[in-house]
């Protein structure tokens, strides 16, 4: 029997955490957003076919949709802050309908049609993007002062399904419409309207904080009093405070930076490892396999990695999957066989799927219960912008020089740059701002409830 009081929640007897829910929704909101985007490289070359796009074009897009969600990324988490989550992701929500249907519309085989899809698809769809990559994790992690390792894994690793879940779904909505220009529309149009519907629904039973249903964090002692829900004139002036301290901290900018380093570093491995393999004489359909492979390990590697985090250390857990990320790069070099690829793409996955997943729990041990939302939102610009970087250079570095050793060596260096900043990131076991609420004009400290036992 399910009791659906949030506070009196229970599966067969036993007494759940709302917690849990606010895991399982966000894990099906971000699902529910990444249709299109999770399968957009087998959209390609029915892009290229149907429209006579250029594959330089169509793979533009993809990286400005990068570089926009990166820049729009501080903007989502600052508004979380501000405004509620709830609030934030209704207008996300209503955003990615709008810009999914709108891409739809807008294609066509004319140069007209190809800049209004990279306005519509590349630029504005991005900031819907970012704000149910941002606020969306920030939030969640309000919910937990235990477990949240195991909260974030499940989270996380949602992301690394995406994938597995909808390429099969997008290739199936396109045969049924018959192809062609009809089946790409349809894609868009379908999993843009229904996966809007289905973000509305799933915003409903999502809190943006714990003390807004009078519930206490996972873990928190039954004594702590419950604060009130915070008016957004207060939240504002918290949000603002934190900022301003957390951005003259050196911290600050070397956990964007490390976002940066590694996402550069493995999204020239992303883009092109099927292209390495294939150059180095592996049969087309071996080399396709290898981003299954990836995907798969990677979200083990996502789940796993956060609950280590938790328990031991982000900055441990950070170093040693830009490791895993950066050591096996140098198979390589020699690599001919279709075995050393595969070798190298379940090793590879470890490092890539762990080494973001930590970031929220990072973010947690060094700024406490404080608004995380933009500074989040920051880490997100440098890893967003990292990735269109590093596919910018990495295939730039293939025409010029006829081969890929280069971008391969890039690809080292800048995993490796990131292993580096991560060596010198202060200790997690204290906060890095203990006081900053100090700083808080008194009109802006929330009040707060009686414990409620």
């Amino acid at each position: 029997m399910i009791i659906t009081s949030a506070k009196d929640l229970a599966i067969a007897g036993h007494k759940i955490h709302y917690a849990w829910v606010m895991v399982a929704v966000a894990s099906a909101l971000r699902l529910s957003g990444s249709a299109v985007r999770t399968s957009f490289s087998i959209l390609v070359p029915r892009l290229v076919e149907t429209f006579g796009w250029s594959i330089g074009a169509v793979g533009g897009i993809l990286a400005v949709q990068w570089i926009f969600s990166g820049l729009f990324s501080p903007l989502a988490g600052s508004l979380g802050d501000r405004y509620g989550i709830r609030r934030t992701m209704t207008a996300g929500a209503l955003l990615f309908t709008a810009c999914m249907v709108g891409s739809a519309l807008v294609m066509g085989s004319n140069t007209t049609n190809l800049l209004l899809f990279y306005l519509i698809y590349g630029v504005l769809l991005s900031a819907a993007m970012a704000i149910f990559q941002v606020p969306l994790t920030a939030a969640v992690t309000m919910w937990f002062r235990k477990h949240l390792g195991l909260g974030m894994g499940i989270l996380q690793s949602s992301q690394g399904m995406g994938p597995l879940v909808f390429v099969p779904l997008v290739l199936f909505i396109i045969y049924v419409f018959g192809g062609g220009e009809n089946g790409l529309k349809a894609a868009f149009w379908v999993t843009g309207i229904a996966g809007g519907a289905v973000m509305l629904l799933l915003i409903r039973p999502f809190y943006n904080e714990p003390a807004q249903i009078g519930l206490r964090p996972m873990g928190a002692p039954d004594d702590e009093p419950i604060q009130k829900v915070q008016e957004p004139e207060i939240a504002k002036v918290r949000a603002s405070v934190f900022m301003h301290q957390a951005q003259r901290t050196g911290t600050f900018w070397n956990l964007i930076g490390i976002h940066f380093w590694g996402c550069a570093g493995h999204a020239i491995v992303m883009a092109l490892l099927v292209a390495i393999a294939e150059e180095a004489g592996v049969s087309k359909g071996a080399a396709a396999g290898l981003f299954v492979v990836l995907s798969a390990v990677s979200t083990v590697s996502r789940f796993g990695v956060p609950i280590v985090a938790d328990r031991m250390g982000s900055k441990g857990a950070m170093a040693v999957c830009f490791f895993m990320q950066s050591a096996p790069i140098i198979i390589l070099f020699f690599a001919h066989d279709a075995w050393m690829f595969y070798l190298f793409a379940a090793l590879f996955g470890i490092g890539f799927g762990g080494e973001m997943s930590a970031f929220p729990i990072i973010n947690r041990q060094y700024y406490g219960s404080a608004p995380i939302g933009a500074a989040f939102g920051w880490q997100m610009m440098g890893a967003n912008i990292g990735m269109a970087a590093g596919v910018t250079i990495g295939s730039l570095l293939r025409d010029m020089t006829g081969d890929f050793t280069a971008t391969i060596a890039v690809s080292l260096v800048l995993s490796l740059v990131g292993v580096a900043s991560i060596l010198v990131l202060p200790t997690t076991s204290r906060h890095q701002l203990p006081h900053w609420e100090d700083a808080i004009p008194q009109e802006g400290i929330p009040a707060v409830a009686p414990a409620d036992s």
